[in-house]
């Protein structure tokens, strides 16, 4: 398949889009996604060996600010076949999803057809690969747009052998069943499982869940946890704690797991008490605001002079007159 094509100008910027598309573009790692969540026979004869990364991205004209994020080619039985996987990382369900699928896959094969000579298109054995589309999906409400392309034409049901048809695989992260991830015990499982989170607290508990899980892990498949990590922290974490984390996990090997997350927890800690410590502080000066103007209330009702009001409060004297305005209203 070449590698040519027309690159998109301005890719997604939400952190997710970075950290699972690190993630996804380890071969070993997109493997563990099919043979854990894909319960079809044909993903357990796919070998690591078997898949080649694409490195493209097509954008056809109708859909050029979204991109076809990550493309495989695999050999499975002697045939081509291409894996074509849209990491659809917002809160919001697309229901033209069928068909933004339908616009990539028709690039890929146009591209495939152009690249290919006439003399080759022409005989009687020339098919286009097939193409398996997928989507990875990590929002927080359920995934209810049409799954397959037949469904989203209307006049389906009468004209169903007539139509054209697709289904694409859904990963749908927050839908996972907690055991499920469990058992799994891989790097993919390990990430859908932290992303289901919103509340740091919440983070933290399950990475601690999961210690005995990444204590097992190799440096690399380590590394790819906190690769994925840093690069969504934005949403997990307030700003204020980001370079701390970072600084944390860029330091940590396997065997150190239990350091790593005491030393997240430490952090967020010492981020409750300065918050509290700010509450307190603005509390307090709340406070004395306020009765510095039930004195200067008090003094004008007993007809002081707003100079002197001023010195006896420390308030300005805008604020004295404000003050004298409303008494007399």
């Amino acid at each position: 398949m070449p590698d040519r094509g027309k690159v998109a100008q301005n890719p997604p910027h939400h952190p997710h889009d970075k950290g699972y598309r690190q993630l996804l573009t380890n071969k070993k790692t997109f493997l563990e996604l099919l043979q854990t969540f894909v319960v079809e026979g044909w993903v357990r004869e796919i070998k690591e060996g078997d898949l080649t990364l694409v490195n493209k991205s097509f954008v056809s004209q109708d859909f050029s600010d979204k991109e076809a994020d990550i493309v495989y080619r695999m050999r499975l039985g002697g045939t081509d076949i291409i894996f074509y996987i849209l990491l659809e990382l917002q809160s919001t369900v697309d229901h033209t999803m069928p068909f933004r699928l339908l616009q990539y896959m028709v690039e890929i094969w146009r591209d495939i057809y152009k690249n290919t000579s006439e003399k080759e298109r022409r005989r009687k054995n020339f098919k286009l690969p097939p193409i398996v589309p997928a989507v990875l999906y990590n929002g927080k409400k359920g995934w209810t747009a049409h799954q397959s392309f037949r469904e989203y034409q209307s006049g389906h049901e009468q004209l169903s052998g007539r139509l054209l048809d697709f289904s694409y695989i859904l990963f749908d992260v927050v839908r996972y069943s907690e055991e499920d991830l469990h058992r799994a015990a891989n790097v993919v499982s390990s990430v859908f499982y932290l992303d289901q989170t919103v509340d740091p607290r919440e983070l933290v508990s399950r990475l601690r869940n999961l210690a005995d899980v990444l204590k097992e892990m190799d440096q690399e498949q380590f590394r790819q946890i906190t690769v994925w990590l840093r690069n969504v922290i934005k949403r997990k974490l307030p700003g204020s704690l980001q370079k701390e984390i970072e600084r944390i996990l860029d330091k940590t090997e396997p065997r150190e797991v239990e350091k790593m997350i005491t030393n997240i927890e430490r952090t967020l800690d010492e981020m409750q008490r300065a918050a509290e410590a700010r509450g307190m502080e603005k509390g307090q000066t709340k406070g004395k605001l306020e009765g510095k103007v039930e004195t200067a209330r008090a003094a004008l009702r007993e007809g002081l002079n707003v100079d002197i009001i001023c010195k006896i409060t420390g308030l300005s004297l805008e604020t004295i007159m404000e003050l004298k305005k409303d008494l007399e209203n």
